[in-house]
């Protein structure tokens, strides 16, 4: 796949098929992946690609604890500024209006809003899912990084003809999720990625992007 192509046809799939997916596959992307940049190599990311049961596991134990009305664990970063300002603002509540409103759910319809979300916690029914993990002690530089090399991952994926969802909704069950991966403590849940073959009978309405002029500016003396 033309890596235009990969980048233009890369959106957050939330309807998987649940076909498997060749574990040859996973460890091809992840292997080439590691060439993704980083400040002097530090290479700051700690992937645990999941499948079949211990995958299954994750899952069920999110859905009880969604179940049981269990409160969202104590964040350990900040997801986003707690005053988001002009344009991000308005770009966040017209990906939730776009979002919501392709399910038929009303803006004031809390509760429908908080069921289409619960449906992160399955994986929307994907077949594996990538948490990845940076260490306590790395700083703003080296989180930048693990975001180039989360979009390598999901383009390389493409290339494969597979779909992803970057979720930072992990990161509020990362109690959950340690239960089953048992990673260091040193480490912390950034997010995860929900990775398979897109159901293509779902709808899936595309988010818009901001003109050009919004957030790039060209200085070529012309």
């Amino acid at each position: 796949m033309d890596v235009y192509d990969a980048v233009t046809s890369r959106r957050a799939v939330r309807d998987f098929t649940g076909r498997d997916i060749p574990r040859e596959t996973l460890e091809r992307v992840t292997s080439t992946a590691a060439w993704a940049p980083s400040a002097s190599n530090l290479q700051p990311w700690h992937t645990y690609m999941v499948t079949g049961a211990p995958l299954a596991e994750i899952k069920k134990r999110a859905g009880e604890r969604l179940a049981s009305g269990d409160l969202w664990d104590e964040p350990e970063y900040e997801q986003y500024p707690t005053a988001l300002k002009s344009p991000y603002l308005e770009r966040r509540s017209a990906f939730g209006e776009q979002r919501y409103g392709s399910l038929g759910i009303a803006r004031e319809d809390w509760e429908a809003r908080q069921r289409a979300a619960s449906a992160n916690w399955d994986c929307f029914g994907a077949p594996a899912a990538l948490f990845c993990y940076i260490d306590r002690d790395m700083g703003r530089p080296q989180w930048s990084d693990v975001g180039m090399y989360l979009q390598t991952v999901m383009l390389l994926l493409r290339a494969e003809g597979l779909h992803s969802c970057p979720q930072m909704a992990w990161a509020k069950f990362h109690k959950t999720v340690a239960e089953v991966l048992a990673p260091p403590d040193e480490l912390v849940l950034f997010c995860g990625m929900s990775i398979g073959f897109a159901d293509t009978t779902a709808h899936a309405a595309r988010t818009g992007r901001a003109p050009l002029d919004e957030t790039v500016t060209f200085v070529d003396g012309l």
